[in-house]
């Protein structure tokens, strides 16, 4: 296991508009997950690819840094 987590966007492929952010310790698998549909919640916008992905040594941070992302504030500029 990595003892990163990374805070990712994916944009689908089908649908450009659309996006996902989230975060998680092992991103290739994790992409693997979305691109094969295994995630309930992203599987009718299949197939992703990363559109960017940052690295936190410091899980608090990456979680509290997905959670701004995910904000009102975070999405500023769709």
């Amino acid at each position: 296991m990595s003892r990163f987590v990374y805070v990712h966007i994916l944009q689908s492929k089908i649908y450009p508009d659309c996006f996902h952010t989230g975060s998680a310790r092992d991103l290739k698998n994790r992409l693997g997950r979305h691109k094969a549909g295994e995630v309930l919640h992203t599987a009718k916008w299949k197939p992703w690819r990363i559109k960017t992905y940052i690295a936190f040594s410091d899980e608090k941070r990456a979680r509290e840094f997905e959670r701004y992302l995910k904000s009102v504030s975070g999405r500023t500029g769709d």
